[in-house]
């Protein structure tokens, strides 16, 4: 569990004020905080560590080493909306390599900042004129291929019915639950009979 700074003060001066005994600090600190006596107080390893880091810094926070670098500063700001304008082709993740910055940071800069957010690109197949001598050459070989006393129904596909002859299940679509489907009961699928 995090604890608040709050807690983390309170800790230390309990400690402190306590001859350095953990187990008076937790007490001190369910009484203070109105802690269940089930309930969560921080562990011994927690205190001794907040102790020593005030002892060493004059705070119970830690401060983090290096020089502070604001990633999501105007110019990393600027700098991702020109790359997205001028290579939109490219990833999130490219654009994170190209620029310098994390990945995690691109992604913020793009949702929060610039408001975009990821899509996926749904690719098509292109027709071309060869496909539609194929798919004519394709029906004449399936009218070909049913007896002329066969019974076929050609549907939308919205309305289309999967018979599953092996289970005898019938799959339709959730919304159709309601058409009648009586008209399918004396139909036998060719080549099964």
């Amino acid at each position: 569990m995090r604890w608040g700074s709050e807690e983390r003060d309170f800790a230390v001066a309990a400690y402190i004020s306590n001859r350095l005994s953990v187990i008076a600090t937790q007490r001190a600190f369910r009484k203070h905080f109105n802690v269940s006596p089930g309930g969560r107080v921080p562990d011994r390893k927690s205190i001794v560590t907040w102790v020593t880091t005030f002892r060493q810094t004059g705070t119970t926070t830690r401060r983090r080493s290096g020089v502070p670098r604001p990633i999501r500063s105007p110019a990393n700001i600027e700098a991702v909306r020109a790359a997205v304008l001028e290579f939109p082709q490219r990833s999130a993740r490219q654009h994170a390599s190209v620029l310098g910055l994390s990945d995690r940071s691109v992604r913020r800069i793009l949702q929060e900042d610039l408001h975009s957010h990821p899509y996926k690109m749904a690719i098509m197949q292109e027709l071309s004129e060869r496909d539609f001598t194929l798919r004519s050459k394709a029906c004449a070989a399936l009218l070909d291929s049913v007896p002329e006393d066969a019974i076929v129904y050609f549907t939308h596909e919205e309305y289309q019915v999967i018979v599953d002859l092996i289970d005898c299940a019938l799959w339709i679509p959730e919304h159709l639950l309601d058409v009648r489907l009586d008209v399918f009961d004396n139909v036998v699928p060719t080549g099964l009979h």
